[in-house]
């Protein structure tokens, strides 16, 4: 089975913040679960892709760029986008499918908005999805927490489907490599 790492958002100045917006939720727990699983993906030979939004530090500068503290493969493919949709108008699915993928593990950045978009976006393009719970981060809204989001997102697209692709949510430390579709359906 054909599979990718999809890393959504992951950029210096989204997950740090600015002197207008806060750090995401749990920076360093994201940053080290998104690194765990790029080692996994690299010694299963899993490609990476990364998507970068050029909304964040106006598209330029270190801000723009994947963070730091992220172990960015060299191969890593990269993908900039203007929407929230990481699928619209950037080739990435055109992309995904000339590789024959099948199943796409997401993390990042910003639960509510380009994960849940993604995630809902990949399964009706005829794509698994496994969801990483602890690997998607966001900030608190003006009603409801950071913590409150995620959550609520991890229950509403574990299970999430469009006929016969859907996604499920597991934790980093699982072998996420090893869909576990197939005993849903």
């Amino acid at each position: 089975m054909k599979q990718i790492l999809l890393i959504i958002d992951a950029q210096q100045e989204l997950l740090d913040g600015n002197q207008q917006e806060s750090a995401v939720f749990r920076k360093e727990q994201l940053i080290r679960n998104i690194n765990a699983v790029i080692k996994k993906a690299s010694e299963s030979s899993i490609p990476v892709v990364f998507v970068r939004d050029l909304d964040v530090a106006e598209g330029k500068g270190s801000g723009f760029q994947v963070h730091v503290d992220i172990q960015m493969p060299t191969n890593a493919k990269i993908f900039d986008k203007t929407a929230t949709n990481s699928f619209h108008k950037t080739g990435l699915l055109d992309y995904l499918k000339s590789q024959g993928t099948e199943h796409v593990v997401i993390m990042g950045c910003s639960t509510q908005h380009c994960i849940d978009s993604a995630v809902r976006t990949a399964t009706i393009s005829g794509l698994d999805v496994t969801l990483v719970g602890d690997g998607h981060s966001t900030k608190d809204s003006g009603s409801l927490s950071a913590e409150q989001i995620i959550k609520h997102h991890n229950e509403t697209l574990h299970g999430h489907y469009n006929v016969d692709h859907f996604s499920v949510v597991r934790n980093a430390e699982e072998d996420l490599f090893c869909p576990t579709h197939d005993s849903y359906r």
